[in-house]
């Protein structure tokens, strides 16, 4: 047992801090029983530079498969290439209208207490996912946003551009480890954007984007396959599409396709999202039973808490630190 997991067993007893060493025992248990999980990423994850801890479980095999925002898909990677042109500002609270405008003219995008720079992350990239889409769509190739993504990360062509230790960067392990990733909505982020501006100029087509459809149907086939040898678990951080578009593929294999199809085995999710009228974020897992996505005996964590404290103590405790 290492001094991180010793600390987190001895203090971490009540609330949601024993819920965070429960849930992260369960996904432990989990992964030693040679089960798979997918984790999802919403928020800012990859702003908040989850990539440093993310990154080491997948490369030890903790992490099967990735479904992200495309914001978390491209910022990791902006975090890679542009970290020293990125601002911190820790009185982002005291920050008035007239404030933010000043950083809106410096080419600084807030998000909470850090900025991204527009030149160096942003135009950076479509400076070279350009040619990748235009590649593409001479040789009448289509691709998903992630394997774009892949391609430039695995040809080299942003090393020249490094700022923080690769091994921190988590798209990157997964570029090399070749696990999958869905990015579900991925036209609603920055690249995503800049993307639909080309099609919207007629320089590129949308049909040399696979769409979200495809990201299901992809995943169903996935998800057939891989259940035949174990079964998948689910760690959800945050809310969002990230984990409301992959957990619906149980269902839709069983009650619309009327296929068998085994639950999701272990679920978890990190979220302040509280319980409301309509509010799936903050919706506790035993709602998930009744949509066929979940059993009454799946092992079921909720951690009410900031997912940047949570994440990270939590992949502490499954990578034995």
């Amino acid at each position: 047992m290492g001094e991180i997991t010793k600390y987190l067993k001895e203090n971490f007893l009540h609330f949601n801090a024993a819920a965070l060493v429960d849930a992260a025992e369960g996904y432990k248990a989990h992964i030693n029983n040679n089960q798979k999980m997918m984790v999802t990423l919403a928020g800012a994850m990859s702003t908040a530079e989850l990539g440093k801890s993310l990154a080491q479980m997948i490369r030890q095999d903790k992490v099967h498969i990735i479904s992200c925002t495309g914001a978390n898909l491209e910022e990791d990677i902006m975090n890679l290439v542009a970290h020293e042109h990125y601002k911190r500002i820790p009185h982002y609270r005291d920050l008035s209208p007239e404030d933010e405008e000043k950083l809106l003219d410096q080419g600084l995008n807030r998000v909470t207490d850090t900025c991204i720079p527009e030149e160096e992350a942003f135009r950076r990239l479509q400076k070279h996912l350009i040619k990748n889409w235009k590649s593409a769509e001479a040789k009448n190739e289509r691709y998903f946003p992630h394997e774009y993504m892949y391609q430039l990360l695995l040809s080299g062509e942003l090393e020249q551009y490094y700022q923080i230790d690769p091994e921190n960067s988590w798209v990157l392990a997964a570029a090399q480890k070749g696990i999958p990733i869905v990015c579900p909505g991925w036209e609603d982020s920055t690249i995503g954007n800049i993307f639909a501006s080309y099609c919207l100029k007629e320089e590129l087509k949308p049909s040399l984007m696979k769409s979200g459809i495809e990201y299901m149907v992809w995943l169903a086939k996935w998800y057939q396959e891989e259940t035949k040898d174990s079964t998948i678990g689910f760690f959800q951080i945050g809310g969002g599409i990230a984990g409301d578009f992959p957990i619906c593929v149980v269902p839709m294999l069983h009650q619309d396709l009327e296929i068998p199809t085994p639950e999701w085995s272990y679920f978890c999710q990190i979220s302040d999202s509280t319980t409301s009228y309509g509010s799936y974020s903050g919706a506790v897992p035993n709602e998930k039973i009744t949509w066929g996505k979940l059993r009454a005996s799946t092992p079921k964590f909720v951690i009410e808490s900031d997912a940047t404290i949570v994440a990270p103590l939590i992949f502490a405790i499954v990578l034995d630190l």
